[in-house]
């Protein structure tokens, strides 16, 4: 695995401390510690870790209400950690946007692993949203470019192949984007009406 930058918050120090040696031995950076909720969400938006690893179990603010402030944000992936196995505790952690959970006491052979399905699972689900942003950009220009094609069709008697030639065309000659052409396309049909 590649060293990563990582946030510890636990509220007893000898965890973090014991946590921290373990991590720097195999080549990780904790670049920030935290004993509660709300100073894990602060030092996460502040230093934008590769991870953070977080005690359910803290003041002020507990590690489930953290994580799912961190994951709607969309900072880090988050690791829980907790001395509970309880199956209500699991299903909370679920739902805040955890991508990993371990059971204490954390032992070094399912630390890394459960690091790496946290680091894997954050990777896919911003691979999916680029994925999708990309698509609802592609089908918001296709609907834009179907209604400049529908003007220039109806305003100049042409084909749908031609009123798209037309945009293409233009679109070269002032190096502008098919959508932009399409859009300018619009407004000025609309603020001719």
């Amino acid at each position: 695995m590649e060293p990563l930058r990582i946030i510890i918050a636990d509220n007893e120090s000898i965890i973090r401390m014991d946590l921290k040696e373990l991590l720097q031995e195999a080549g990780h950076e904790v670049i920030a510690e935290a004993s509660d909720g709300v100073k894990a969400v602060e030092l996460t938006r502040k230093f934008h870790p590769d991870l953070v690893i977080m005690d359910i179990k803290m003041p002020e603010m507990d590690g489930i209400a953290a994580a799912k402030i961190i994951s709607n944000e969309k900072i880090a992936p988050v690791l829980l950690l907790t001395a509970y196995s309880q199956k209500e505790i699991v299903e909370k952690a679920k739902d805040s946007g955890v991508l990993a959970y371990l059971v204490k006491p954390v032992k070094e052979a399912n630390l890394f692993p459960a690091m790496e399905i946290a680091l894997s699972r954050f990777r896919e689900f911003a691979d999916l949203e680029k994925e999708l942003e990309d698509i609802k950009t592609s089908l918001e220009t296709r609907k834009i470019l179907d209604r400049a094609k529908g003007i220039l069709m109806d305003s100049l008697h042409l084909s749908e192949s031609e009123a798209f030639r037309r945009i293409q065309q233009y679109s070269m000659s002032k190096r502008k984007s098919i959508r932009e052409v399409a859009e300018s396309i619009v407004e000025s049909a609309v603020r001719k009406k």
